[in-house]
């Protein structure tokens, strides 16, 4: 246990916008716990999102907060008056034909400044010895606003930064830039946060490792490296101020939330050439499947909640399939969405499935096999198809994103991509996530070398310039980046691609729900008619007969082609790649690398697929 006094120590913690409203901040509700169990010092969460989107509506709130760079550009001009005009374009541009009508730029920023002055007078921040902001995705402009009004008002009282936006020198740019930070923690938050309320407290005589202050004094700092928590030894999250909050605000309308909870820290793959999510954290680690059964369970029954989203970069596969599998008998009705890799077995899928894994976002990123290995994906489009019919299958929500404009795609990745969108077209359409170049990772890395993924110079993006004035984009590390090199080759080429990705969102969204699926088959017994819908035209029925059937069903998952002359010794080989084919010119089956892999998912007529 820490120091016990007899006047605690305060701390409060603060998530400001654009957390996604209808979840708690789970770094909020992590160093909580820690914290309280660890110390004697009272630590409160605030989640000032629930008051804006009371404000503004949740609906709005929701769009703005997705878009992420539209809820920056609203804090902007609170920060820096001269970028209002900056920041209004740039929130037009983001939302524009996402939100109808199209919410007045200064309207809101008005509602924003207007709620950011009740959190100010309604709560007695002067009662505090330390005051923390939580920073991940577009919460950045709101904590530096929120904080320098807070500095201006209470001085005496330090201010603490941290979080996944906190991270190397972007975290020593944020303090050599910005008066209103006092401290800054670089990586993981538990154990030096604590260690920094003994050194604010007075117990303490130096500042932990990888904590930055911006005034430095005489007093020694430790320079040892900060040992990664072990994942079981940490206490279940304390949502309960957020809970509080939640119902003071909708206590009308009142939601369900969805909770966040944490399998593993890191990726266990952590290859990607474009990834920079896991800067703050030195290893990968996972919570045994036992570990993180008790806590669902726990946090299921604490605040009656079943729908969770885990935060990891992808599930841990071999604890994963154990906490499913371990599940399973409760027989509760969980809702789960989790980031996966692609996983090869649908046996594994159905019992996610079965248990409650709803949406999976799955890092497919291309549909061309050497971009993916560019991408160090260390996956095939095969591998890709394949886990988009899997989820078709498995009735689970597939999420996921293709990455345009990528630095030394060649004419060839192009067009294999283009020929490859032809065979998802019946499954849920990817989204479009245009390339930046994310601080830390490899491709930013790579930059000093000649040429490196024809990336030439590091220079700011183009949305940072909507936000930031000229002096602070000279000087400051960001997060997010762009490049000098092929940029508008890629930019030009890949339009094509964009273009055929709309067609295939719009296609879906025409579709009517009750229809069976795009690509689907009954069976027969002796024969399968397979129904094909088609972009622009009526759909197509085939029948497939006797072998033909049986070796459409031997393709159902990946396999070897040579595995099929196995299994059909009787048939040519010829002649069965003669049929493979003409299966994948009509857009019914895929083939790469010596594999072939059946598209159209099984439609039993009572619903089931």
């Amino acid at each position: 246990m820490g120091p016990d006094t007899s006047s605690p120590f305060r701390l409060a913690l603060i998530a400001m916008p654009w957390s996604i409203f209808n979840r708690p901040s789970i770094q909020l509700g992590a160093l909580k716990a820690y914290l309280e169990r660890e110390s004697s010092y009272r630590l409160d969460n605030y989640h000032p999102y629930l008051d804006l989107a009371q404000t503004i509506s949740p609906d709005i709130y929701s769009q703005i907060a997705l878009s992420g760079w539209a809820g920056e550009a609203l804090f902007a001009p609170l920060l820096f008056l001269e970028k209002r005009p900056d920041a209004r374009k740039l929130f037009r541009r983001c939302l524009t034909g996402k939100i109808k009508p199209l919410p007045d730029f200064d309207e809101l920023v008005t509602a924003v400044e207007e709620s950011c002055t009740r959190l100010l007078t309604t709560i007695p921040w002067h009662q505090y010895d330390l005051i923390g902001f939580s920073l991940c995705f577009s919460q950045l402009f709101a904590s530096l606003y929120m904080a320098e009004k807070m500095k201006e008002k209470w001085p005496e009282v330090p201010i603490v930064f941290g979080g996944s936006s906190c991270s190397g020198d972007i975290g020593k740019s944020l303090v050599d830039h910005f008066p209103q930070i006092d401290y800054l923690v670089d990586g993981e938050g538990e154990r030096q946060l604590l260690d920094l309320c003994h050194f604010v407290s007075g117990h303490s005589d130096s500042l932990p490792g990888k904590i930055r202050r911006r005034r430095p004094d005489s007093t020694t700092e430790k320079d040892n490296p900060v040992q990664p928590m072990e994942m079981d030894d940490l206490p279940f999250p304390d949502y309960s101020h957020y809970f509080k909050e939640m119902h003071q605000h909708f206590s009308d309308q009142p939601f369900i939330p969805l909770l966040p909870i944490e399998f593993s820290r890191g990726c266990w793959w952590n290859k990607c050439t474009f990834c920079n999510l896991n800067l703050q954290w030195q290893k990968y680690r996972n919570k045994t499947s036992d570990r993180m059964l008790a806590e669902t369970l726990h946090l299921a029954e604490t605040h009656a909640c079943l729908h969770f989203t885990f935060t990891d970069n992808a599930l841990p596969p071999r604890q994963a399939d154990l906490f499913f599998r371990k599940l399973a008998p409760k027989k509760l009705d969980f809702d789960f969405f989790a980031e996966i890799r692609p996983i090869s077995e649908p046996k594994k899928l159905n019992l996610y499935s079965q248990t409650g894994l709803k949406t999976v976002q799955v890092g497919i990123e291309a549909l061309s096999t050497s971009l993916l290995a560019k991408m160090a994906k260390g996956t095939t489009t095969l591998d890709n198809i394949s886990i988009m019919k899997m989820c078709s299958t498995s009735a689970i929500r597939l999420e996921g994103n293709l990455i345009t404009d990528f630095p030394g795609t060649t004419e060839e990745e192009i067009a294999e991509t283009l020929h490859n969108l032809e065979f998802v077209m019946p499954f849920p359409p990817l989204q479009t996530a245009s390339f930046f170049l994310g601080y830390g990772s490899p491709m930013h890395r790579s930059c000093s070398s000649a040429n490196a993924f024809s990336i030439q110079k590091i220079i700011p993006h183009a949305k940072n310039r909507s936000l930031f004035p000229e002096a602070y984009l000279r000087s400051m590390t960001m997060l997010i980046n762009s490049y000098r090199g092929d940029k508008k080759l890629q930019h030009r080429q890949w339009q094509p691609v964009k273009q055929k990705i709309q067609a295939w969102q719009n296609f879906h969204k025409r579709r009517s729900k009750s229809r069976p699926h795009p690509l689907s088959y009954r069976d027969g017994g002796t024969f399968l008619i397979i129904r094909q819908e088609r972009l622009s035209d009526t759909p197509l029925l085939h029948r497939l007969r006797g072998t033909s059937r049986r070796i459409y069903l031997c393709c159902e998952q990946p396999i070897e082609i040579t595995r099929i002359l196995a299994e059909f010794p009787q048939i040519h080989e010829r002649i069965l790649r003669n049929f493979i084919d003409e299966m994948c010119d009509k857009r019914l089956m895929f083939q790469e690398n010596g594999h072939a892999l059946s598209l159209a998912v099984r439609n039993t007529g009572d619903g089931r697929r």
